[in-house]
């Protein structure tokens, strides 16, 4: 699986930083950085919910 986001849209409000820290960090600098772009498959969950919970719909999965 691979994580895309897509940083045109991304305000980096850190809602998917909440839901997968260990995958999303948005650092002191105010942006979003992708700490895993290709996560372990115990993520998978959490990415998931990551996708839905973002506001803007900045982030995607590849499978």
């Amino acid at each position: 699986m691979k994580v895309n986001v897509n940083f045109d849209l991304c305000t980096s409000n850190a809602v998917c930083m909440g839901i997968a820290p260990e995958i999303f960090e948005v650092r002191d600098d105010g942006y979003l950085y992708v700490l895993q772009e290709h996560p372990a498959p115990e993520f998978t969950e959490r990415l998931h919910q990551a996708v839905k919970g973002c506001p803007n719909g900045a982030i995607s999965l590849e499978e």
